[in-house]
């Protein structure tokens, strides 16, 4: 959650300060090389640590475990499904083919720069809102 908070409140600011628009494509591309990664690997962690307390989960409760926990898991397991989905559309739909492009001496317009950043910012929120509803669930499993 952190590199999706700091893409919000750190990256794509500074972005729209600088003044020249080589600066811009140039910062915004060596900022999602170090993003995109990250990103990806933090998925993973929340995967892995959800399934792991899950398996706590079930042997502490063991036959009560659908009765007490199914609802809230249910939605957590949704709302995380959505949050790998859309998480990915933005490290390998917008991020990955924009650093590709931007690698490969493609010129990107300012119009295209513009749209890009606009698609970073609303699949962040987007994301960012996912994490929290997924973090508070995961919350309330464990009390």
């Amino acid at each position: 959650m952190g590199a999706v908070v700091c893409l919000w409140a750190m990256l794509l600011p500074v972005t729209s300060s600088l003044e020249n628009h080589k600066d811009k494509v140039s910062f915004l591309t060596r900022s999602l090389k170090l993003y995109s990664p990250i990103q990806i690997g933090a998925l993973g962690v929340l995967l892995f640590t959800g399934a792991f307390q899950l398996t706590d989960l079930k042997a502490a409760y063991r036959e009560l475990f659908v009765k007490q926990l199914g609802y809230n898991l249910g939605i957590k397991l949704l709302v995380a499904f959505f949050l790998v989905l859309f998480s990915v559309y933005q490290c390998m739909g917008i991020a990955h083919r924009f650093v590709k492009r931007a690698e490969a001496g493609d010129m990107i317009t300012s119009q295209e720069f513009d749209s890009i950043v606009v698609r970073l910012r609303s699949s962040n929120g987007l994301v960012l809102i996912l994490a929290l509803v997924t973090l508070w669930f995961g919350l309330r499993l464990r009390s």
